[in-house]
């Protein structure tokens, strides 16, 4: 197993129960849901393989839905967002072979390659999970409130992860 998947497994060891335990619980208006942990299938590496990505995006969705008790929410839209990062990658970034290795941010893709990629993966989250979720009872206004305002709440708190993440390499570099 390369160094990146196990990075990513560690950083899910700590976003996964910090979902769960916090996380899930900062809903504002009972509208709006931070959903921090898909940050890592959001920066791993062009070069994990989509295989790859799916494993762990499953797993981290089935470990958040045993927590929260949302049976395979989760762990669908997790996979799916696995299946689709590459394409929804190149929609902004027409060649990967120069990514190889290296964590998906704004060093890597910079700033606004890397914002519309990010924002285009946590639109299609919440998307998925939210549609998953409406099967249940059907609200249209609340569906969209649902989807809008937890895409912006989620973008905030991952964009802040990515800020951060971005800040300690550089000066770990220096």
């Amino acid at each position: 197993m390369s160094k990146t998947i196990v990075n990513a497994l560690l950083l899910l060891l700590l976003l996964v129960p910090a979902q769960a335990v916090i996380f899930n619980n900062l809903a504002l208006f009972s509208v709006a849901l931070p959903i921090v942990f898909i940050y890592v299938l959001i920066s791993l590496p062009i070069s994990v393989g989509t295989n790859w990505a799916m494993t762990i995006g499953f797993l981290s969705g089935l470990a958040v839905d045993i927590f929260s008790d949302t049976p395979g929410l989760n762990a669908l839209s997790c996979t799916v967002l696995a299946f689709l990062r590459r394409p929804l990658l190149h929609l902004y970034l027409p060649l990967d072979d120069e990514l190889g290795a290296v964590p998906l941010g704004f060093r890597s893709l910079g700033a606004e390659v890397y914002l519309k990629y990010m924002l285009t993966c946590v639109f299609l989250y919440c998307t998925l999970v939210f549609t998953i979720e409406a099967f249940e009872l059907f609200n249209l206004r609340l569906w969209i409130m649902r989807i809008a305002c937890s895409t912006l709440y989620t973008f905030a708190f991952v964009y802040s992860f990515a800020s951060f993440a971005n800040r300690t390499r550089r000066e770990k570099k220096l």
